[in-house]
């Protein structure tokens, strides 16, 4: 994806800085080494890893190699590793190896190598790859996002679906060969993997950070002259809430948000903490990678709004039929064009739920992704939110599947039944209530969903219940949960 020139700076980690000619170079001898242990077109890599090179670097090198790149988020633990890598059919999984330690001899088929090692293999070979042999349609990547229910789903991406993504936001973002790019994002989500991609594309350098604090981000902004930031809510309002030197974001020109909506209260906190940035407002699915953002001119008079469709990206707003729905009429959101992802990795069933045919009236048809997400759109066109279908939790930018969280729980020796829900919360958009039928062994419990799950999905209330109501079929009244704790909250 580079376009800037070979002598530009692409690359700053803590423990180098590569141009453009050596992230090349680096490409091309990674791609030889993942040759080296035996892996053909097809196969897919796993990565799972803190922002090193080889992390930033491997969704090039895999591709380079004709492989999959799978990229695993680094705040997982062993379980939905495990998954990860048995679904996906990893051959090999790079990692550092203390994690690499953590799992289980079972868990998957793939090679374990660590990462160090691997490094220095690379930098021993002489041996290159110069060219993917992979066409566009080829696949590229599997992306695992949480589902409404059971575990994670892959997301089926391919090289035009990064490729043309890339575009899309270097050309709206306005990105340039002198921007600079700070990737506090995970790289295992597409907000963040396109950090890399848009800017590279526009030629710009990328430095990724792996933050303990927000404070962190803070000291990056200023020390490292960076002019994009990309964040989600919860991090947007710790950043504001931090004493920032007169001149610590003289730099940046641009701030985007995605993974949950800016309030009113927050987006004019970040124009007066950040006059000269641009703020971006953005609704993506990892199904179709990115659908529509805001423009900056727009922010003000429109802080709510989801803006309008971005570049190759059609946006339809339709009823239960499939036909158009008038200016303000709330209807689904079906995104049509060349960003719809190919699927979902071996799953037919859930594929053919969410991508099927594009409404009669799509420019492009073919396939779409029907989001299951409620918008409606305004006489000017500008798209707003309404609601989600499913019953996914959206905390800290993160989509949480609330079946992971009560699958665990009830693992829980004196757990007999679990029921995971989002509650609005000002910080994380949604925080995670877990109400329980038990032994009200509230330590026990804590110490076993800490083991068994990463900290995002960590509940931050857990309510102990003698019973749990139950609708007209018998099944957990998920509704009357919903209701109680919501009443709980307001009185």
């Amino acid at each position: 994806m580079q376009r800037g020139a070979a002598s530009a700076i692409a690359l700053e980690t803590p423990r180098e800085t590569l141009e453009f000619a050596a992230v090349e170079d680096r490409v091309a001898a990674m791609a030889a080494v993942l040759r080296e242990h035996g892996l053909g077109p097809g196969d897919r890599v796993a990565t799972w890893l803190a922002k090193t090179s080889e992390a930033c670097l491997m969704p090039l090198a895999a591709a380079r190699a004709g492989l999959i790149h799978v990229p695993v988020n680094p705040l997982l633990k062993r379980a939905q590793v495990a998954h990860i890598l048995a679904d996906s059919g990893a051959r090999l999984l790079l990692s550092n190896a203390a994690r690499i330690a953590t799992l289980d001899p079972a868990d998957g088929d793939a090679a374990r190598v660590d990462v160090d090692d691997f490094a220095d293999a690379v930098a021993a070979t002489d041996d290159r790859i110069a060219q993917s042999p992979a066409s566009p349609d080829d696949i590229a990547a599997i992306l695992y996002t949480s589902g409404s229910t059971g575990k994670p789903k892959g997301v089926v991406l391919s090289h035009a679906n990064l490729w043309l993504g890339a575009q899309s936001v270097a050309h709206y973002l306005k990105l340039s060969a002198d921007d600079r790019t700070l990737c506090v994002l995970p790289l295992s989500f597409d907000y963040g993997q396109n950090q890399l991609f848009s800017t590279w594309y526009a030629g710009g350098a990328c430095i990724p950070l792996d933050y303990l604090t927000p404070r962190d981000v803070m000291k990056s902004v200023a020390r490292r002259s960076i002019t994009t930031l990309a964040g989600v809510p919860p991090l947007w309002v710790q950043l504001v809430e931090l004493d920032w030197a007169d001149d610590a974001g003289k730099t940046l020109r641009r701030l985007t948000n995605s993974g949950g909506a800016l309030t009113r209260p927050l987006v004019r906190r970040l124009r007066a903490l950040f006059p000269d940035a641009d703020l971006y407002p953005m609704y993506g699915l990892t199904e179709a990678f990115r659908s529509t953002y805001l423009d900056p001119g727009l922010v003000a008079a429109h802080p709510e709004s989801m803006g309008r469709a971005i570049p190759f990206a059609e946006i339809l707003v339709v009823r239960p039929d499939g036909s158009p729905t008038e200016a303000d009429e709330p209807g689904e959101l079906v995104h049509c064009g060349p960003l719809v992802a190919q699927g979902y990795w071996r799953d037919p069933a859930r594929t053919a739920q969410r991508f099927k045919l594009a409404p009669a009236h799509s420019t492009y048809g073919g396939s779409a992704v029907w989001s299951g997400d409620s918008v409606r759109r305004d006489a000017d066109g500008l798209l707003y939110f309404v609601g989600r279908d499913d019953a996914m939790i959206k905390s800290a930018g993160n989509r949480i599947s609330p079946s992971e969280i009560e699958d665990a729980a009830v693992e829980c020796d004196g757990v007999a039944e679990a029921v995971a829900l989002g509650v609005k919360d000002d910080r994380l958009g949604e925080a995670i209530v877990l109400i329980v039928r038990g032994n009200r062994d509230d330590s026990t419990l804590r110490a076993h969903l800490r083991a068994e799950l990463p900290n995002f999905m960590q509940p931050a209330r857990i309510v102990w219940r003698d019973a749990l109501p139950r609708n007209s079929n018998g099944k957990l009244d998920r509704v009357a949960l919903a209701n109680e704790i919501a009443q709980e909250v307001t009185s």
